[in-house]
């Protein structure tokens, strides 16, 4: 069953792919309708998140975000079915990268840097980078219970020069391509929820109590490696900027959890600037520190 399902999606997505962008968009209108007005896909919680995110805004612009968002998303599933069998390049034309080359020195220097992005605009085409940037890029990603899916979605990213990286060994094989000489660039998406059992620490993001993912700031620390923030804007349908900022080159010289402050308030930034492209259905806020076991160890600024 599982293999009819699998042959099944890429007859449908390869079919997609083929569309000029005036049919897939056309689609993706018709979609956003049924999901939005007939299937009411997680409204529930697209609403709370919006509400309490922006407590400031009257019922009309959490409306007119709202629908924003599941054009938003319609839109970000065909393209991304689009990106499994695009060329090289097709896929180059969907996203462009505005400043490569702040990360040159540090390739000539040997330095592994690490890129900390959130659910954002269209996080899947920062695979993409490996045609702009010098490092080795890891894409990390949440292995699938359905390995024939998981096998195919790898070997469509890896077709643009990135390696993906189950998340568990995101570390280990940074540290490999280093002790080979070859300085890798890791993008981690960070306003995931962490496990329950890894929560050390709180902070406040888009006016809520947010445990924090702090991966980025422990990988930084330990090999020395800069962090950037990948500023990612929706240009158009269709099309993407990507602009790295720098949060720091020196992470073994910042304070506890100030790198984890940084790039939370750098998406939070950039989400407020353009809400509809966040991931609102996504059920970000499902811990609060007092509902934690030994909640009094767990470090918060909210």
């Amino acid at each position: 069953m599982r293999s009819i399902l699998f042959f099944l999606f890429y007859a449908l997505t390869w079919l997609i792919a083929q569309l000029p962008n005036w049919a897939l968009y056309g689609i993706s209108d018709v979609v956003k309708f049924v999901l939005y007005y007939i299937l009411r896909y997680r409204r529930g919680v697209v609403v709370t998140n919006l509400k309490k995110s922006f407590p400031e805004k009257t019922p009309k612009e959490l409306k007119s975000i709202e629908r924003k968002f599941y054009t938003h998303l319609c839109d970000l599933f065909l393209e991304n079915f689009v990106l499994l069998h695009a060329s090289k390049e097709k896929a180059l034309r969907t996203c462009k990268f505005l400043n490569a080359e702040v990360l040159e020195k540090y390739h000539n220097q040997g330095r592994s840097v690490i890129i900390a992005a959130g659910h954002y605009s269209n996080w899947e085409l920062l695979t993409l980078a490996s045609y702009s940037i010098k490092h080795k890029i890891l894409g990390v990603y949440k292995p699938l219970n359905n390995k024939r899916f998981e096998r195919f979605l790898n070997l469509s990213r890896e077709r643009f020069g990135a390696v993906a990286v189950p998340m568990r060994d995101a570390f280990k094989t940074l540290l490999q391509f280093e002790h080979n000489g070859t300085p890798a660039l890791l993008g981690l998406i960070t306003d995931q929820t962490p496990a329950r059992r890894d929560i050390r620490y709180f902070t406040t993001f888009l006016n809520q109590e947010t445990a924090a993912f702090l991966g980025v700031e422990k990988i930084a620390k330990k090999v020395d490696a800069p962090v950037f923030f990948c500023q990612m804007r929706k240009v158009k349908r269709g099309r993407y900027e990507v602009f790295l900022e720098l949060i720091t080159d020196t992470p073994t010289d910042t304070l506890p959890y100030e790198i984890t402050e940084a790039h939370v308030k750098a998406l939070e930034r950039i989400i407020c600037e353009a809400p509809q492209y966040w991931l609102w259905s996504h059920r970000r806020w499902k811990h609060k520190k007092a509902n934690l076991p030994n909640n009094s160890k767990i470090q918060s600024n909210a």
